[in-house]
């Protein structure tokens, strides 16, 4: 062999490594990618709710139930791409269609589709609610422009971000844009850190603060549910893989959903112990409004609710594109559709604006059939293995709780439904007008807490 064969072979040789060398980089973007798309899935609006789930439950109930959901929601995950690979299927509704034919391909359809939709107002009104209280505190601007209201920021944010950017065909293409997300998350979970710190000592505890359980509890598991609830998009995130796989698929829910409880867990933990039993359904209504730390988390958060707006969009999207459109659509179909969708959601949210509800109800309707019935049942009917496998009694015993949280909690919800004090101050931000009731700190030393409070830590 000459020189220049020898030169020829060397430089295809480098040229091979090179390549396999991009191939391994876009592999580990794409399960990059993929984590963050799951995370920014699971800690969208609904970790909003954590602390006020940690008050239904009870608080050391609540934080056993978050460690429990969050277990199982590990293990459906899981279950549901084992299930596709058993019966040869890569979405959810072929799952179930192939499972439990067209009657259970209905059913998932509508609950496929409501959870997303449901996801969807819910971030609008967190959008409205929170980027509302941002703007209020710019100097010289008048809290009553109705710029700078909940209603004009929805529709806002919904024409210029939003919507643009649920236009996207690819969801891989949102790795980025989730990456920012959980960024801005740890961020905010920062600031909850400082103000149970620094605020909490100044608010008084509630009675029943420390009780270990109350009857609330299958409602906390609801709000739990839809904090954590990501399968109505896994196999759109499953099929966004380089060369997907069962065991590559297990290691990134795996690390998604440590990331997420970590997260979940401390903003869970703060909000609680800073307001016990006044928590709220939307933690930021706890906040005084000239707190200038807070203002900028609710920036933040409602930056995260934004970005994270368009994966919820997409599962709705491609529901209706599978039962109407056999899942292809044209160019003019797919924006026709996302315009529709985004717009009904709009409508909805400027509607409503007390978040704990929506939360409760989207939990125990939608998350409860979509994380404990849908995935246990189809695999125990797919599944030949011994029913002694752990896989299968674990199945077993999700299967009838879920079907009890779904139906006690939707009652519940119904029945009992949370105190919504959107846009109003909570009485320890005025600490001259001071009404308290069955609580342990005396009105003067609340009042001159306060007071110091105001000076030391809002300004």
């Amino acid at each position: 062999m000459d020189i220049n064969q020898v030169n020829k072979q060397n430089h295809l040789d480098d040229k091979e490594i090179l390549v396999s060398e991009h191939k391994q980089e876009e592999k580990s973007g794409r399960q990059s990618a993929a984590i963050f798309n799951v995370v920014n899935s699971i800690v969208g609006s609904g970790i909003i709710g954590l602390p006020y789930s940690m008050k239904q439950a009870g608080f050391p109930l609540g934080i056993l139930l978050f460690f429990w959901v969050s277990f199982v929601t590990d293990f459906s995950l899981v279950l549901l791409i084992k299930g596709g690979t058993l019966s040869g299927t890569d979405s959810y509704q072929s799952l179930v269609n192939k499972t439990f034919g067209f009657p259970g391909y209905c059913l998932l359809s509508v609950l496929q589709f409501l959870y997303p939709f449901i996801a969807m107002i819910s971030y609008n009104i967190v959008t409205g609610d929170t980027l509302s209280k941002v703007f209020q505190r710019i100097p010289g601007i008048d809290p009553g422009n109705v710029f700078i209201g909940r209603h004009f920021i929805i529709v806002l944010s919904t024409v210029a971000l939003t919507l643009p950017l649920s236009l996207y065909r690819d969801i891989a293409k949102l790795g980025k844009i989730s990456f920012i997300s959980t960024v801005l998350t740890t961020t905010i979970v920062c600031f909850t850190v400082v103000r149970v710190i620094s605020l909490s000592p100044h608010i008084p505890k509630t009675e029943d603060a420390w009780v270990f359980a109350k009857p609330n509890a299958i409602q906390a598991i609801g709000v739990m549910s839809f904090a954590f609830i990501c399968h109505h998009n896994c196999f759109l995130v499953y099929g966004s893989l380089e060369e997907p796989t069962l065991a590559k698929w297990s290691r990134i829910i795996h690390v998604s959903i440590l990331i997420s409880v970590f997260i979940s867990i401390i903003f869970a933990l703060c909000g609680y112990l800073t307001f016990t039993g006044f928590t709220q359904g939307d933690l930021f209504e706890n906040y005084c409004r000239d707190d200038n730390l807070i203002t900028f988390g609710r920036f933040c958060y409602g930056v995260t609710v934004i970005l994270t707006y368009p994966i919820e969009c997409f599962v709705t999207r491609e529901v209706i594109a599978n039962v109407f459109f056999g899942g292809n659509v044209s160019s003019v179909f797919h924006v026709i559709i996302t315009v529709i969708i985004v717009t009904i959601a709009t409508l909805v949210s400027l509607m409503i604006d007390c978040l704990g509800i929506v939360l409760e109800l989207n939990g125990v309707i939608c998350a409860a059939p979509l994380i404990f019935i849908i995935p246990s049942a189809c695999y125990l009917k797919l599944s030949e293995e011994p029913r002694t496998l752990s896989d299968k009694v674990m199945s077993c015993i999700m299967l009838p709780i879920g079907a009890l949280v779904m139906v006690i909690g939707f009652v519940l919800a119904v029945n009992n439904p949370q105190d919504c004090t959107h846009g109003r101050e909570m009485f320890y931000c005025f600490p001259d007008n001071v009404s308290l009731t069955n609580i342990s700190v005396s009105h003067f030393q609340l009042t001159t807490q306060l007071s110091i409070l105001n000076i030391s830590i809002f300004q």
